[in-house]
């Protein structure tokens, strides 16, 4: 392996700087004694710089074991959390590879968390804000936990179906608002309660949509409808005794038509 062949050249520097070292110090005229006390120092140095690589890489190894721990830790919990099987890593992985991957299928656990949390979190502000429209009640559901991929795909399809609702009661208000406000016209009636008022103002978006005003706008059309009715029965009743009485009195045809146009 060329890690051997790496570790061979370092063990021949070292020998070839030991030897070099002993033709100086030779050259020199240095003692044997002094040469041994040297060659200790050097010793030393080397064994102190070895040491202290091999601690190095020691604690390299100790804080990737420590990851590898508090991954699985953590990846445990989100597993809970997202009702997800357990992560099954491969036994035979080296400790960096075995690190790496637990460390990335964290992240894109608490990626799946965040995502449905705020998914979550932007249906309940739809849901509040159509249930206030509608008056209905908000959908339930455990905020205190993650929601699951079931729970939210009944959120959205119930969010849907409130939208679907709110429209149908939309067009039904605006409908019957035209052909009430037409019938007052008509009767020249003056909105006089606070619902009727609500009715015809022309903020239709302030207009609660709940079920009860929705059968109330049915009632007040309803009758409104009546007394049409009811006038125009009147009417017709007035119109044929005056027709009556314009044979009684034999009047002209011109001063009929003069006063036909009522």
């Amino acid at each position: 392996a060329l890690s051997e062949v790496l570790a061979a050249e370092a063990a021949s520097c070292l020998n070839r700087a030991m030897a070099a070292l002993r033709d100086i110090w030779e050259e020199i005229g240095i003692p044997e004694e002094q040469r041994l006390e040297r060659t200790d120092v050097v010793k030393k140095h080397i064994k102190s710089l070895l040491d202290m690589m091999v601690a190095e890489e020691e604690s390299l190894k100790e804080r990737l074991l420590k990851s590898i721990a508090l991954c699985r830790k953590e990846l445990d919990t989100l597993c809970r959390e997202l009702q997800l099987g357990p992560f099954e890593t491969e036994e035979e992985s080296t400790i960096l590879q075995m690190e790496k991957n637990l460390r990335t299928r964290v992240e894109v656990l608490q990626k799946q968390k965040r995502d449905r949390k705020q998914e979550l979190k932007a249906l309940q502000e739809q849901d509040r804000d159509l249930c206030d429209i509608l008056c209905t009640a908000l959908f339930s559901i455990d905020t205190g936990s993650v929601p699951s991929l079931e729970d939210l795909d009944r959120y959205r399809r119930h969010v849907a179906s409130l939208n679907t609702l709110k429209e149908q009661r939309r067009e039904e208000f605006v409908s019957n608002k035209r052909q009430i406000i037409l019938l007052m016209e008509e009767l020249d009636h003056t909105p006089d309660t606070s619902f009727e008022r609500d009715v015809v103002c022309e903020d239709e978006e302030a207009f609660c949509l709940s079920k009860d005003n929705i059968v109330a706008l049915q009632n007040l059309l309803q009758q409104l409808e009546a007394r049409r009715a009811l006038n125009e029965a009147v009417c017709t009743e007035l119109r044929a005794r005056i027709v009556a009485l314009w044979e009684r009195l034999q009047i002209p045809e011109e001063e009929r038509e003069s006063s036909a146009v009522h």
